[in-house]
């Protein structure tokens, strides 16, 4: 059973659109995706900057001295979660 109610058309909005001469070029325009990684990104991607500051803290928690800051490890975290 299908029940129409008063000032039903069949009109569909979505079909034959028309597009300004901007909007057309927007739509047949096919863009690339592209990816920038910054100078300081590429720096810390670095291997040796990167391997010795591993290396650094693997050292020091072998020893015991890797003494962590917790003030300022619990901010980052409270930072983290408020944003």
């Amino acid at each position: 059973m299908k029940i129409n109610g008063p000032n039903q058309s069949n009109i569909n909005p979505y079909q034959n659109q028309k597009y300004t001469p901007k909007q057309q070029a927007k739509h047949t325009s096919k863009t690339s995706d592209q990816l920038e990684i910054s100078n300081q990104a590429k720096q810390m991607q670095s291997k040796d900057s990167r391997q010795s500051y591993v290396n650094e803290l693997k050292q020091q928690v072998e020893k015991g001295e890797y003494k962590p800051d917790l003030q300022e490890t619990a901010k980052k975290l409270l930072n983290f979660w408020k944003a």
